[in-house]
């Protein structure tokens, strides 16, 4: 039994999806609210807060992933993740299974270095010192050596379906809705995005690799870090459209947060766009030379595939 901790977003989604179709039809999806990916899922409703519920929902797994998120809120990020996250450890431990852990580069430095497994933490924001605290506390566990455990880490997302990110959000889903891509800061810093997918079959990957535990991991990227200027130049031509892209200075979105709770929300991310932003994914690569990942144009035209009027 495989058992996905927060199953209802994207990257659960997907996860789920390739761990049927490369892995076992055995799995388990527990969430708050959990929905079938497949009539075979079994579905659990926990509440992560809840030490009692997690155990109960983990026991009998062999391999627990933890994909849970929350909102853009930092108090409820503060009060909520940590403890989800130490439940989600503690109900793994009990149950003698391996776990394995969904990160993200908030507690990366937000500057021009490149990002590999050993970056140092320097977390900027009340967000990114609760995500390094976590990883802080997975990265713990791996030393205590009680169960197999590993850190997967994946970069800014662009997707298809619900994926939520900066670039989904302000160049992708304006061009889906016809409207003019927005690019925060700077257009001609190099970003390194991730395709959802791909961090999905990476993590399901992983987890079922035995010697892949007892590490931190980047997911795989595809080559080449287009700055935004050349990604949404990319995107225009994929979805034919001359919309060009307007530069949003950070002072405007400084501005804007004084106003919106969500961009707000977003401000302490707001340097590493002022920066090239450089994840390495080497050594996946080197350990999965079979893998193959996705192109950006490719994730583009499948994006496009999916939002055409006519489509399924």
């Amino acid at each position: 039994m495989q058992t996905i901790l927060g199953a209802n977003g994207q990257i659960a989604v997907e996860l789920a999806r390739e761990l049927h179709r490369s892995h076992t039809s055995d799995l388990r999806l527990v969430s708050r609210h959990p929905r079938p990916v497949h009539d075979t899922d079994a579905l659990v409703r926990a509440d992560l807060l809840d030490a009692e519920q997690t155990a109960a929902a983990v026991e009998g797994s062999s391999i627990v992933y933890f994909t849970a998120g929350l909102p853009a809120d930092t108090a409820l990020w503060e009060r909520q993740f940590p403890t989800m996250l130490r439940n989600a450890l503690d109900a793994t431990r009990a149950a003698g299974a391996s776990f394995a852990y969904f990160d993200n580069t908030y507690m990366y430095p937000q500057d021009d270095r490149l990002q590999t497994e050993d970056t140092p933490f320097a977390p900027v924001g009340r967000k990114g010192r609760v995500r390094a605290a976590m990883a802080r506390m997975v990265l713990d566990e791996i030393e205590r050596g009680d169960i197999p455990t590993l850190i997967a880490r994946a970069p800014e997302f662009y997707g298809p379906g619900r994926t939520q990110s900066i670039t989904n959000t302000l160049v992708l889903d304006r061009l889906v809705a016809g409207r003019k891509p927005r690019v925060p800061v700077r257009d001609d810093r190099r970003r390194t995005l991730v395709w959802t997918p791909d961090a999905s079959r990476g993590l399901a990957t992983l987890g079922n690799t035995p010697d892949a535990f007892g590490q931190t991991w980047h997911l795989p990227v595809s080559d080449g870090r287009p700055t935004y200027r050349e990604l949404v130049a990319t995107a225009n031509e994929v979805f034919d459209r001359d919309a060009g892209h307007t530069v949003v200075p950070r002072w405007a979105l400084t501005a804007a947060g004084l106003v919106s709770t969500q961009v707000r929300e977003l401000a302490e991310l707001l340097p590493r766009y002022a920066h090239d932003n450089l994840f390495d994914a080497t050594k996946f690569a080197a350990r999965f030379p079979e893998f193959e990942v996705t192109p950006y144009r490719r994730g583009l035209e499948i994006i496009r595939e999916e939002t055409r009027p006519d489509h399924g």
